[in-house]
């Protein structure tokens, strides 16, 4: 099953207006805060997009520590989608 995990991000906005997100940060087991860089953005969609979890949000494809991810700006929130396991 998808679900959202919500997560703070450090963002780049640019002066055309754009949205570059730079690190995505969320707690650990132990409740400390850990920063996770985006070494990549592979897609950005300009338009709103339903996600698996049954969401509509802008979409970030980005790659973190070499692994894909898909990350969504819904209306002022940033979530990562997760498998629950």
């Amino acid at each position: 099953m998808v679900y959202k995990r919500y997560v703070d991000v450090q963002v780049l906005m640019k002066k055309d207006g754009s949205l570059q997100p730079l690190a995505v940060y969320w707690q650990n087991e132990d409740g400390i805060s850990v920063r996770f860089a985006i070494d990549r953005i592979i897609e950005s969609t300009a338009s709103s997009r339903v996600s698996e979890s049954g969401s509509v949000g802008r979409l970030f494809t980005v790659v973190i520590k070499g692994q894909r991810r898909r990350l969504y700006l819904e209306k002022n929130r940033w979530f990562i989608e997760s498998l629950k396991g």
